[in-house]
């Protein structure tokens, strides 16, 4: 057989590989349903509160440092920017506990059923945003 020779097998290889094939389903087509959305968003909010947990590091290294120091950081935190990601690491901090919460449910062998399981997930949802906004109230109330 010389090189390049057409057989019957590679002519069905190729015609099948010109052949407008299915793709698989993916992000833009298939809905997550909200177990997985709220799985995903745990594993996000443990990566933001890592990150968020080095402002405050970076607030007490300038406590520590002095009053200039202390006043630029507190200038930064207290800035528009600073309270978008103060509130943004509050909400993450209630959501992680949240689901946390849920995670030991399961592990004590409950809410295992899909209604159960949404359920939850939506409680993990509303949860932390009320969580959130009620802690930022009383935080400015205090003040």
């Amino acid at each position: 057989m010389t090189p390049g020779a057409s057989t019957p097998h590679t002519r069905r290889v190729d015609k099948m590989a010109m052949q407008e094939r299915p793709l698989s389903p993916h992000l833009q087509v298939y809905k997550l349903p909200i177990t997985a959305l709220t799985s995903i968003m745990h594993r996000a909010t443990g990566v933001a509160l890592s990150a968020g947990t080095v402002l405050l590091v970076y607030w007490l290294l300038a406590a520590a440092a002095g009053p200039a120091a202390f006043a630029t950081a507190q200038a930064v935190i207290g800035s528009v920017f600073g309270l978008l990601l103060l509130f943004g690491w509050s909400w993450a901090l209630f959501y992680h506990l949240l689901n946390g919460a849920r995670h030991l449910v399961w592990d004590a062998g409950f809410a295992f059923e899909i209604k159960q399981a949404e359920l939850g997930s939506q409680i993990v949802v509303f949860g932390s945003v009320a969580l959130t906004i009620l802690a930022w109230i009383i935080g400015y109330a205090m003040m």
